[in-house]
């Protein structure tokens, strides 16, 4: 696995993600372990796993992070670039198209049937992936237990990035108590680095938003706006519904709720990140230039924040401390993962045909190792017969 990546190959499995990744972020990271590690062995699970678990401790869209982070492991910076506009451009581009459409009839396209038909097999892609990635990172008991108690707190509604903290800090106090030869002090050393850099950011968020409030429709206004949301938001697509309407409804008013919810709606029916959703936005607003000025402003962060937490993913592995607090980061990860997985499953699994569709998906993934994307197109086809 040490043989380095082209550019080329890298656009290609991205490119193709971008496209036909649909259900949502935990579908986005089970396709690309199925792409990146059964596949092509490009990494192993643990390396995965750790990578996984940087993009879940920094803000923006996870998938998208982890997407970045792969490309930079096989190519270097070109390939952090090219991995991260190869999973975003195609969904861009989708999304561009139905805002001409949204703008140009005044509504969105029918698309019940074929979602009807592609969530259960999403479910089952989602499934596989945390049963392979969970082999790897539940490699004692004591991790399992931490998994158990994190999946528990998730489902109580517990906040995510206390979820994840609360397992680092976890496994690293039982790191240092089992080995006490002064890794109290580096740990120290890390949340103090931490509290800076969170402190800074959130300062500089809020002299972004003290600097465009009130303002009228501008290109400047609205990148800067979605750049001051990719840097600071954690968590899911309803995190980023409470961010987008104190943003562009109450504080810029420069949209009402139903062009809201509707951009929302698109964000999480179209394939690739949740986040182009501030494509939809832009082009609403100003256009085809505005849809590129607010998909820039958004995942611009992103890329900032891999590009400087990336190179460092490896050397805090080979330390015992930072090696203790990926794995309970990891851990929580799956757990959050397996929530969201049986709460979607309550919704898609409704009946028999979609409880048929998500048993053969899993039976095809596991058994004949068939491509995710065709099982995809497959269910949706399948769900848009139905509907008719």
């Amino acid at each position: 696995m040490s043989e380095k990546t082209s550019l080329a190959d890298l656009a290609k499995v991205f490119l193709r993600l971008g496209t036909l990744a649909f259900g949502g972020p935990a579908a986005h990271i089970a396709m690309m372990e199925e792409e990146v590690v059964r596949r092509r062995r490009w990494l192993t699970r643990e390396a995965f796993l750790d990578y996984l678990g940087a993009a879940n401790l920094i803000p923006g869209p996870n998938s998208t992070e982890l997407a970045i982070h792969i490309g930079y492991d096989r190519a270097g910076w070109p390939g952090l670039v090219v991995a991260g506009l190869s999973f975003i451009v195609p969904a861009m581009i989708i999304v561009m198209a139905i805002a001409w459409g949204y703008t140009r009839y005044g509504a969105l396209p029918k698309v019940a049937g074929v979602l009807y038909g592609m969530t259960p097999v999403v479910i089952a892609i989602v499934a596989q992936a945390l049963w392979s990635l969970g082999r790897s990172a539940l490699k004692t008991r004591g991790l399992l237990a931490l998994a158990i108690a994190a999946v528990v707190a998730s489902a109580a509604g517990a906040n995510e990035l206390l979820l994840l903290a609360g397992a680092a800090v976890a496994c690293v106090g039982v790191h240092v108590v089992s080995d006490s030869r002064g890794r109290a002090a580096k740990v120290a050393t890390v949340a103090g680095a931490c509290a800076v850099t969170g402190s800074a950011a959130l300062s500089a968020a809020a002299v972004v938003e003290a600097a465009v409030a009130g303002s009228p429709f501008s290109f400047s206004t609205l990148f800067f706006t979605f750049a001051k949301i990719g840097s600071i938001l954690f968590g899911s697509g309803y995190v980023l519904l409470a961010f987008l309407r104190t943003n562009f409804v109450e504080r810029l008013g420069w949209l009402n709720e139903r062009q809201l919810l509707d951009a929302v709606a698109v964000g999480q029916i179209t394939p690739g990140p949740v986040f182009t959703t501030a494509t939809f936005i832009g082009y609403v607003l100003g256009g085809p230039v505005a849809a590129a000025v607010a998909t820039a402003g958004i995942f611009l962060p992103a890329f900032v924040f891999v590009a400087v937490s990336g190179p460092l993913v490896p050397r805090l592995r080979r330390s015992p401390v930072a090696a203790a607090a990926f794995d309970g980061v990891n851990v929580a990860s799956l757990a959050l993962m397996a929530v969201v997985t049986w709460q979607l499953g309550r919704v898609a699994l409704r009946d028999p045909l979609t409880v048929a569709i998500a048993i053969v998906s899993l039976i095809g993934l596991v058994s004949h190792r068939l491509n995710s994307v065709w099982l995809i197109a497959s269910g949706g086809l399948l769900g848009w017969i139905a509907a008719r």
